[in-house]
């Protein structure tokens, strides 16, 4: 694509606002505007932090305080899990650097920004603060203050790579706030060393304003976090002579990124489970720090909203495992881990939200309710609702399994080009799968690879995949979806949905998926019609199917039987001319030539697992159809 092109099309996807709020921010970087608004000077506070310690600690089984400090002791020995995944060495040296953080934006990390930011956020601390709470043993907060006060001594304020995104800056600010307020009782707590973390908290705080117009550009995350990092700094230094500025900028954005962050009926804009849980995350902490605070209740809208977005994430949960499709990008942001359970389930977060924003308690289940208690959370009802649909990933279920057709309207940009992508679960096992993120910055053809239609489970047309794709985070000419037809069954479950997507239309052709329910199954039926014109190209089509690495066997040309410990599955494609399978970016049968992207899935960010892949192609003349069988055994 020209840059001209490029460039016309970046105004007309992403709008005049957000195009002026990035070229603002990016006049601040190059002029010296920003390194002049954010000194390296330490800052000096003496006031008393505008919020009361905890006085009270959630109540945990044995198992899970046993599970809390196995994981806290790992910390003092120097690891942690990063991302949720296996124990790593605790680097709190990553990004270290004399250099101001204006200056390393013209220079490109040494690894993945995510691998050096994430020890910086602190889950670490958090880690450390649920031992403590439940064993009230002082060796974890000395283990905080000897690791904190390390931290900031080796980050001053504005140097280094920690200081370069403001919302990192911003998530450090809360959890240091949360911590302060987890260890003051403790034995092992100095008043020095308490007095020197409000003056880190301030630092934190005034890095936050210079950069929000960036924040403002990305329209996402981002700017709740940093909201969010300013809200908890107004009411936590109410004698800093910023405090009312910070806590009302923090408010003000805090309330209009939710309103406009999420749609009416809870898709939050970035298309992504991960990131979902994120922005109800924020929502709750900011929640807690305005209840305690005694602040006014949110704006309807707002409430409205944050309800909507909990039935959202609910609707999209196994209740049993409490896992979800891996939609969209998957970073493994988990700000704060209040849980002994697994970063992939999302119960705790969806529990305490459904607390918060719905007055329910639709769990019913003490080990499940840590997070909502440390949030001071409890429900004005324990009758839930029946479990919603999210109207752009609706769901099709039998006794044992779930279905879901991902069909969104993209109203801010795509992370991936998954439109019709289908989701499928059996007895707890997600069988086809979203191959999530992997990297987001890594050499070649590694770098953010996982997020285009070719390895997801849809089709791609004559090669073109759904959209284009023009940088390592921006996709232009949207393909939309929508929902055209559905069937439900005498119980009013849904059990068939048809949908469509104009991604390909520049091609001349339409796709329309059809999902529903079989005896012990789905048929998954795909439709390419012409669109505009009569169309008498010979297309090529090629459909993917993402399974974990499984035992296989092939049953006949267009047949496969896959099994796992409990049960197998047959899948049998109608209407192909061949296909392929591939495994960890090898081709192990058909002939199709391999892409080292192929075959590849990531449950944990900067971690790659082999999967299989199954290529079917079709060749012909519109209308074609393939239709894909799933049978359980």
């Amino acid at each position: 694509m020209n840059p001209l092109t490029k460039t016309l099309k970046a105004f007309r996807y992403l709008g005049i606002k957000k195009i002026w709020y990035y070229t603002c921010s990016q006049i601040g970087l190059r002029t010296g505007h920003y390194r002049r608004m954010t000194p390296n000077q330490r800052i000096i506070y003496t006031g008393e932090p505008g919020l009361k310690p905890y006085a009270n600690f959630p109540t945990v089984s044995e198992s899970e305080k046993a599970l809390a400090i196995e994981h806290a002791e790992l910390v003092c020995q120097g690891k942690f899990l990063r991302f949720g995944g296996a124990p790593v060495p605790l680097d709190l040296d990553a990004g270290r650097s004399t250099e101001h953080w204006t200056a390393l934006e013209k220079t490109p990390p040494e690894t993945d920004l995510k691998f050096i930011w994430e020890p910086a956020r602190f889950g670490w601390a958090i880690t450390l603060a649920r031992a403590y709470a439940f064993s009230q043993n002082s060796d974890y907060a000395n283990d905080f203050w000897n690791k904190t006060l390390r931290f900031l001594e080796i980050h001053p304020p504005n140097l280094g790579r920690q200081w370069q995104s403001a919302q990192e800056v911003a998530i450090r600010l809360m959890v240091m706030v949360f911590c302060d307020r987890v260890f003051a009782e403790s034995s092992s707590t100095l008043l020095e060393n308490r007095q020197r973390l409000w003056q880190a908290i301030a630092e934190h705080a005034q890095r936050i304003p210079p950069t929000l117009v960036y924040a403002r550009a990305q329209n996402n995350n981002h700017l709740i976090s940093e909201a969010a990092g300013l809200y908890t700094a107004g009411l936590y230094l109410p004698d800093h002579p910023q405090a009312s500025k910070w806590h009302e900028m923090g408010w003000r954005w805090l309330n209009w990124a939710f309103q406009h962050q999420i749609d009416e009926f809870g898709t939050y804009m970035q298309h992504s489970t991960n990131y979902h849980r994120l922005m109800l995350q924020l929502a709750l902490y900011s929640d807690h720090l305005r209840r305690i605070a005694g602040d006014p209740e949110w704006q309807p809208m707002t409430l409205s909203r944050l309800a909507a977005a909990t039935r959202w994430l609910w609707a999209l949960m196994d209740p049993q495992t409490g896992q979800t499709p891996h939609l969209g990008a998957q970073d493994g942001a988990y700000l704060f881990p209040l849980s002994s359970l697994l970063i992939n389930d999302y119960r705790p977060v969806v529990d305490a939200a459904a607390k918060a924003f719905l007055q329910q308690d639709i769990y019913g289940q003490p080990d499940l309710a840590e997070m909502a208690e440390w949030f001071e959370l409890k429900a004005t009802t324990t009758t839930p609702d029946r479990q919603p649909q999210a109207p752009d990933m609706l769901r099709v279920e039998s006794a044992e399994g779930r279905a879901f057709l991902h069909s969104a309207h993209f109203t801010d940009r795509p992370s991936h080009a998954d439109q019709l992508h289908v989701d499928l679960w059996w007895k707890g096992v997600n069988i086809a799968l979203d191959p999530g993120s992997y990297r987001y910055q890594a050499p070649q053809p590694w770098d953010n690879a996982l997020g285009t239609a070719h390895v997801h489970n849809t089709l791609t047309v004559d090669g073109n995949d759904q959209m284009q794709r023009s940088g390592r985070f921006l996709w232009l000419d949207w393909a939309q979806a929508q929902v055209i037809a559905h069937e439900v069954d005498q119980e009013g479950n849904l059990s068939r949905i048809t949908a469509e997507h104009d991604g390909f239309i520049k091609l001349g052709v339409l796709h329309q998926r059809t999902l529903e329910k079989a005896d012990r199954g789905w048929l998954i039926t795909d439709d390419l019609l012409p669109y505009g014109k009569e169309n008498a190209k010979v297309h090529d089509i090629q459909l993917t199917w993402l399974l974990p690495d499984l035992p296989w066997e092939q049953v006949d040309a267009h047949s496969f039987r896959f099994t796992v410990s409990t049960f197998s599955f047959q899948i049998r494609l109608v209407g192909i001319d061949h296909l392929s399978l591939y495994q960890s970016g090898e081709c192990i049968l058909g002939n199709l030539k391999p892409e080292p992207i192929w075959g590849w899935t990531s449950s944990i960010y900067g971690d790659k697992q082999p999967a299989l892949m199954i290529k079917a192609v079709q060749m012909g003349i519109l209308p074609l159809q393939i239709q894909t069988i799933w049978q359980f055994e």
